[in-house]
């Protein structure tokens, strides 16, 4: 039974896949988007006869009444737009092919997989005569891969209303094998945060002149010398949250010698962990401290031209015990010392850190004992952006977890080629939605 349902689940999520729905902030044209939106009120008709339906500029919220307004709402969250696809892929990136027992195409894990099955489990729901006590609200934004507009303007609209909710549960982690190196299980990862985000320009400046009489520390010499140093990541601060704690002690178990000694004994072990989580994984690295990603770049327009102004951009996801303005500072102060000024591009947002010992991770917990009794659930910091940042400031609980399990070919494929999710995870998917709208 759950091999049909799961099959009859990838086709409509392969439906879904082929209504290509790229986001690019060069276009303002919402066309397709919108055309995405009719696909969505055919497969779903029952949840979209019963929600109130808003469209903001082709990102949607969906409420759908529950029977107590005394308590706080709920909202389920999944995006709808997606990253380009470039690249050979073995099936092609927009034909939603159901081959070799899995979906193919971009946006099957990043997040059309997700809406797909969050959706389901409410138009099933509504077709078995459930009311969620709950009022519950769908959102599903079409900006989210270019910087969240959308999300940001519903989170405003939101606290117009004066609406506080009891949990946000967006994209983010899912199931997952061995998550960070010597752990030797699969765990439902759920985030209860996610790194803040700033966009900064370095610029170097120099009169310029003739290739075939360089001058020392041209600017392009000094971009280099100070992009090989900031990689270091000396200038950030370095500290294990007691999520990061939390995490590594529910790994512990399935560890072994001096890791899952250290990883049973944080508070003992912490020095020894510092220095050997960034060599076990680049994300074990980013829990710990901010990261800066180079990104751009730009010289001058003449191979024999030493260019008056060349600069490289940087992407900062800066950590919450350091936070912005401090690491900011820091990388500011690096560039200063090779005559290098600093520009932010984009301020980006900061988020909030649920409590992993709260009313609404635990209820998450307990959805995932009861649909994945065989995946530990455990806490984390994401180090990438989603949307339900902008929703921090009316709720105090936003997770980010997507009940699929995926294996390591399948995680990198997001934003990647292949992108693919496997058709036996989809119907347990739409259970554990189900029991979050039935049991919040």
């Amino acid at each position: 039974m759950s091999e049909k349902r799961s099959m009859q689940y990838a086709e409509i999520l392969s439906k879904l896949i082929q209504v290509e729905t790229v986001s690019s902030r060069e276009s303002k044209d919402i066309t397709k988007f919108l055309g995405f939106h009719e696909v969505l009120r055919e497969t779903y008709p029952k949840l979209f006869e019963v929600a109130e339906v808003e469209n903001f500029d082709g990102s949607l919220l969906l409420k759908w009444k529950g029977t107590d307004s005394t308590l706080k709402p709920i909202m389920l969250m999944n995006h709808h737009d997606v990253v380009e696809a470039s690249g050979e892929w073995t099936q092609p990136a927009f034909s939603g092919a159901i081959a070799d027992g899995k979906v193919w195409g971009r946006g099957t894990l990043d997040t059309k997989g997700g809406l797909a099955m969050m959706l389901q489990a409410a138009e099933e729901l509504i077709k078995d005569g459930v009311t969620p006590k709950r009022d519950t609200y769908f959102v599903t934004a079409c900006t989210e891969e270019i910087g969240g507009k959308d999300a940001a303007v519903m989170s405003r609209v939101l606290q117009e209303r004066n609406l506080e909710f009891f949990m946000v549960l967006d994209e983010g982690g899912m199931i997952l094998y061995d998550p960070i190196g010597g752990a030797d299980g699969t765990f439902a990862m759920i985030g209860v945060g996610e790194k803040g985000y700033v966009d900064l320009k370095f610029i170097a400046k120099s009169n310029g002149g003739h290739a075939s009489a360089p001058g020392k520390n041209t600017p392009l010499v000094r971009l280099g010398k100070f992009m090989a140093e900031a990689e270091k990541a000396e200038c950030f601060d370095v500290y294990m949250s007691d999520t990061v704690k939390e995490m590594l002690s529910r790994f512990s178990p399935t560890m072994s010698g001096i890791m899952k000694t250290a990883c049973s004994n944080v508070n003992t072990f912490k020095p020894v962990l510092k220095k050997v989580m960034p060599m076990i994984s680049p994300a074990g690295a980013a829990m710990l401290r901010t990261t800066l990603a180079f990104t751009m770049s730009k010289g001058s327009d003449g191979a024999n031209v030493i260019p008056q102004e060349a600069w490289v951009v940087g992407n900062m996801r800066f950590s919450h015990h350091q936070g912005k303005k401090s690491s900011v500072d820091a990388i500011t102060a690096l560039a200063k010392k090779y005559d290098i000024e600093t520009e932010i591009i984009d301020d980006g947002i900061e988020s909030g850190i649920t409590d992993y010992n709260g009313e609404a991770f635990k209820f998450i917990e307990k959805a995932v004992n009861s649909i994945f009794p065989e995946y530990k659930p455990v806490p984390y910091i994401m180090n990438a952006a989603t949307d339900s940042r902008y929703f921090c400031k009316i709720c105090d609980s936003c997770l980010r977890f997507v009940p699929f399990k995926i294996n390591k070919q399948q995680l990198d494929s997001v934003h990647g080629i292949d992108e693919n999710v496997d058709v036996e995870t989809l119907a347990p998917a739409v259970d554990f939605y189900k029991y979050i709208i039935k049991e919040a």
